[in-house]
C-alpha cells in the first residue's frame, strides 16, 4: 500500500499545474446552474484530449440538451461502481468583487470541476488501477445551487430537464444507473487549523414559487380600485413568520423568502408580487408537513386582501445522510493524508444547508466531505481560493486514495459497505415516486359568486 500511495500522490503532483488552469479559467468564467457551457466545453476538450470517451448530457437523443458528462473508468475486473462527482455552476452574486457577468463561484464549485480533471489525468499514468475491481464513474454535474427558481421552471415547462437539480436530473435521466456508492469533496472555509471537515448530513428543501396577483390602479388617484398583490405578500410573510415558534426544533425547518420586486411604476398599484423560498427540513415528512403550514399561511393573506394566489412547489433536494461507515474509512484516509490532527469529523453534526447529493445519500452510501483553504463566507462577497493547493490537491489525493481502498482487494472494503447500508429507497424508480408527492401548481384561492371564497392549498 506505501508503493501504491506513493504513486497516487506522484501522479496527481504532475498535473498539478493543469487542474491550476482549470481551477483559474472557471473561476474567470463563471455561469448559473444549466447554463455551464464554458466550463463544460473547456473540459470535454481537456477530458478527451486525455483519450476519455464521456458520455455528454447535451448529446443524449432521449432528453433535453444541458450540461454536464460522465465517463467510465473500468479496471477490467467485475466489481462495485464508485463515482466521484465535481459541480459546475456558479451563483448570481453581483457584488462579489471578481464577480462576471453578476455571477460568481462564490461557492468553491470551480475548484471541484478542476480537481475532476486533474483527477482523470492522475487516473492515467501507468500502474494507478493495479490491483483494482469495478468502475470509477467520473461526473461532472450542472446545476447543484438551486437558485433561478423561475428560469428552472420554464426549462421544466418546455421539457428541457424534469428536475431543479443537476444531480437529481442525472438520475432521472438514468446517468446513476449501476452505481453502487457515490463520494465527492466541497471546497469550504474553516477558522480551524484543519484540512478536512466532514458531518453526519444536511437538511433537505423543496423549491416554492408564490405569485400573488391582485389588479393595478392609480396609486393616488383611485387606490381602491385596486387590489394591492404587494400588501398581499407581505401580509402573507408576515403569517408564515408568526408561524416559526411551532416549529420544533428537531426538525431544522427553514423558511427564507425572498419577494422578487414589483414591476411597475411608483403610482401604481402593483397587481404582481412573486416570492421565491425554500422549505428545509431534516426530514421529508417534516418538509411535507410544515409546508402545508405555510401554504395556509399564503392563502389566508391573498384571501384577506382579496387576491389570487399561485403556490408552484418543486422536489428539491432530499436530506442527505452520510453512511458512517464510509465516513470512517474517508477520516482514516484523511488522517493518513494530512495528520489526524489535522481532520475533523463529527458524526452528529448537522447542518441546515441543502446539496443535492442528498438525493443519492436515499439510493446508495455516500459521503461528501469538505476541504479547506478557501476564506471568507460561503456564498459571500469575500470568498475566495485562497490556497489551490488544499482545495484542490489535497481533496484529489483523499479521493484518489479512498478509491484505492474502496476496490482493491476484490473490492472487500466497498462491498462491505455497501452490504450494511440500508437505503431510504429500494430503488431510484421509488425515490421518484415518493417526491414526486411533492409537485403542485395551482391557484389555490377562489372567489364564488356567492360571496364565499374557497381556499384549497394542498395538491
Amino acid at each position: 500500500m506505501a508503493d501504491k500511495k506513493e504513486l497516487i500522490i506522484k501522479s496527481v503532483e504532475k498535473h498539478r499545474q493543469l487542474t491550476f488552469d482549470a481551477e483559474r479559467f472557471i473561476w474567470k468564467h463563471p455561469q448559473t446552474g444549466y447554463t455551464e457551457w464554458t466550463a463544460n466545453e473547456y473540459l470535454i476538450e481537456k477530458f478527451e484530449a486525455l483519450g476519455y470517451e464521456l458520455v455528454r448530457a447535451d448529446q443524449d437523443p432521449k432528453f433535453g440538451k444541458i450540461p454536464g458528462f460522465y465517463t467510465d473508468i473500468v479496471t477490467g475486473k467485475p466489481g462495485p461502481t464508485l463515482a466521484i462527482m465535481g459541480e459546475l455552476d456558479a451563483l448570481d452574486i453581483a457584488n462579489h468583487p471578481e464577480s462576471v457577468n453578476g455571477m460568481c463561484h462564490s461557492c468553491g464549485h470551480n475548484a471541484q470541476a478542476a480537481s475532476m480533471l486533474g483527477m482523470a489525468a492522475a487516473l492515467k499514468e501507468p500502474g494507478m488501477l493495479d490491483g483494482l475491481c469495478g468502475t470509477i464513474r467520473l461526473m461532472l454535474v450542472p446545476a447543484e445551487e438551486m437558485i433561478q427558481l423561475a428560469f428552472r421552471s420554464g426549462l421544466i415547462k418546455e421539457g428541457t430537464i424534469s428536475y431543479m437539480g443537476g444531480k437529481v436530473e442525472f438520475m432521472h435521466r438514468g446517468y446513476f444507473d449501476g452505481v453502487d456508492m457515490a463520494m465527492m469533496v466541497h471546497q469550504s472555509s474553516s477558522d480551524k487549523p484543519v484540512d478536512f471537515t466532514c458531518g453526519l448530513g444536511n437538511n433537505g428543501c423543496m423549491a416554492k414559487t408564490i405569485t400573488y396577483k391582485g389588479k393595478s390602479s392609480h396609486a393616488g388617484g383611485a387606490p381602491h380600485m385596486g387590489i394591492n398583490a404587494q400588501y398581499a405578500a407581505m401580509l402573507g410573510l408576515q403569517a408564515c413568520n408568526d408561524l416559526r415558534e411551532t416549529l420544533q426544533e428537531k426538525d431544522t425547518i427553514r423558511f427564507h423568502p425572498i419577494l422578487k420586486g414589483a414591476n411597475c411604476a411608483v403610482n401604481i398599484i402593483p397587481d404582481e408580487m412573486v416570492i421565491e423560498s425554500y422549505v428545509r427540513g431534516r426530514s421529508i415528512e417534516a418538509m411535507k408537513r410544515e409546508n402545508l403550514k405555510f401554504n395556509r399561511a399564503l392563502a389566508g393573506a391573498a384571501a384577506a386582501m382579496g387576491c389570487k394566489l399561485n403556490i408552484n412547489d418543486k422536489p428539491g433536494y432530499s436530506p442527505e445522510i452520510h453512511d458512517k461507515m464510509f465516513m470512517q474509512l474517508v477520516e482514516e484516509t484523511c488522517g493518513e493524508l494530512v495528520g489526524k490532527e489535522r481532520v475533523a469529523f463529527d458524526y452528529d453534526a448537522w447542518s441546515t444547508g441543502s446539496s443535492d447529493f442528498g438525493d443519492l445519500t436515499c439510493v446508495m452510501p455516500g459521503v461528501q466531505f469538505q476541504t479547506t483553504g478557501a476564506t471568507g463566507t460561503g456564498h459571500g462577497i469575500d470568498y475566495i481560493l485562497a490556497d489551490p493547493e488544499r482545495l484542490c490537491i489535497n481533496g484529489i489525493k483523499a479521493q484518489l486514495l479512498v478509491a484505492e481502498k474502496l476496490l482493491k482487494d476484490d473490492a472487500a472494503c466497498a462491498k462491505a459497505i455497501i452490504d450494511q447500508y440500508e437505503p431510504r429507497y429500494a430503488s431510484i424508480k421509488d425515490f421518484f415516486d415518493d417526491i414526486s408527492a411533492l409537485d403542485m401548481e395551482k391557484d389555490v384561492v377562489s372567489y364564488e359568486e356567492d360571496g364565499s371564497v374557497r381556499l384549497c392549498f394542498k395538491k
